[in-house]
């Protein structure tokens, strides 16, 4: 008897996507049904998927530095993760300035006189680094505070590391903890054409019409930049320092840019992106380290959407932006990338941020605040395939260091 040939995840997504797409069209009269019906089955798959990203990201990283059983290796691939980022992002908001000032001419004049936006208190820089570290164990768990569950994974898995042999239970059950919530999460993941589904419908059926309005102009030249940054920086990075076919990468990567298109979640695409880097040829300790620091303060399409709003919504008011102010900008959205949630809307507390460094003001917010989760899409795949590009090339110049220290 001949055995039916099952679909690939990547493709099974990608149905549901299309689907998903059509269903929204056909129920734009009826938005308030997908909102009520069809979107909560989405919530739950997001449910499952942050239930499982905490535990993932705690054991994943401690299995990780307790496999290298080195110190100073997981410091260096610390300071190749964090350089990186940094870089792109940098990159990312210039590729966003330039396509936005390419684009400014057709940009439509808006009304601004009776705008409004409430804008979120930005947090000072020296708060910010003392919220990266915990003052108890249990409540970046059940927070699920990204950055202080990664720095509490990181002191554990040193001071296993120190113990040494009497720690060999812990390792154990480190390792077993690992293997189950990896093994949970491949059932969450058998989920994701339904959640995926549910989660893109109703957002179709919701702004279909408004991307056709005013802004599709800022929208198209939102995702030209997201597209060219990606062809470009990231098909770059990986061939000369991750020694892999752009095509290659952006093939594998797929999976993961469909679901991250349809949820607006780099939290949320954690365990398919590593999944998928580890399919590539990532080793899995870089990718348990790399990727969820990645998902926390990598932020490259996020950057890239603060470029183009700071340029549209100056074009609102008539104000032109110096080249200093540009400046600013490049440096204000590189830093405030750091610490920012991947949760879906974060961009919207950075824009803040990025237009108050430079005294615009925060009332444009509002021009783009209606159709937020339509850039909110775009940006969420860039910061994924950066997170992904990153583990790649750490890998690949990890092996270098270690193939040249044994020749």
């Amino acid at each position: 008897m001949e055995t039916r040939k099952k679909l690939p995840l990547a493709t099974q997504i990608f149905i549901a996507l299309v689907l998903g797409i059509i269903a929204g069209l056909l129920l734009q009269s009826h938005a308030d049904f997908a909102d009520s019906y069809i979107k909560p089955i989405g919530t739950i798959f997001l449910n499952l998927l942050k239930f499982i990203v905490v535990p993932i990201v705690l054991f994943s990283i401690m299995a990780g530095i307790i496999s290298m059983s080195d110190i100073r290796k997981v410091g260096s691939i610390g300071i190749k993760t964090v350089c990186y980022y940094l870089c792109t992002t940098a990159v990312a908001i210039v590729i966003g300035l330039v396509g936005g000032n390419l684009f400014k001419g057709f940009f439509p004049i808006l009304e601004t006189s009776e705008l409004s936006y409430e804008a979120s208190e930005g947090i000072p820089f020296m708060d910010t680094v003392v919220n990266i570290f915990p003052s108890n164990f249990i409540a970046p768990l059940s927070e699920a505070t990204m950055l202080q569950v990664i720095v509490m994974a990181l002191l554990i898995g040193f001071a296993i590391i120190l113990v040494g042999d009497e720690a060999a239970p812990a390792v154990k059950g480190i390792n077993s903890f690992n293997a189950i919530f990896m093994k949970c999460m491949e059932m969450i993941l058998k989920l994701s054409p339904i959640g995926v589904f549910c989660l893109i419908c109703p957002v179709v059926a919701t702004n279909g019409a408004a991307i056709i309005g005013s802004l599709a102009m800022v929208l198209l030249a939102a995702y030209i930049c997201y597209f060219m940054h990606m062809l470009i920086v990231y098909s770059f990075a990986v061939k000369v320092m991750g020694g892999m076919s752009p095509l290659a990468f952006l093939k594998g990567q797929l999976p993961a840019m469909i679901f991250a298109f349809s949820s607006s979640s780099s939290v949320g695409t954690l365990p398919i992106n590593m999944k998928g880097c580890e399919k590539m040829g990532a080793d899995k300790e870089v990718t348990s380290f790399v990727l969820p620091l990645g998902a926390t303060i990598n932020m490259d399409g996020t950057a890239i959407y603060q470029g183009v709003c700071a340029i549209f919504i100056a074009a609102c008011y008539g104000i032109h932006l110096t080249p200093s102010q540009m400046v600013t900008i490049v440096l204000t959205a590189t830093l405030a990338s750091i610490g920012t949630a991947g949760v879906p809307g974060a961009g919207m507390v950075m824009l803040a941020m990025v237009l108050a460094s430079v005294g615009l003001p925060l009332d444009g917010i509002a021009l783009v605040a209606g159709v937020d989760r339509i850039f909110d899409m775009g940006r969420t795949v860039v910061n994924i395939t950066g997170d992904a590009s990153c583990a790649l090339i750490v890998s690949n110049l990890e092996r270098k260091k270690a193939a040249k220290k044994a020749s």
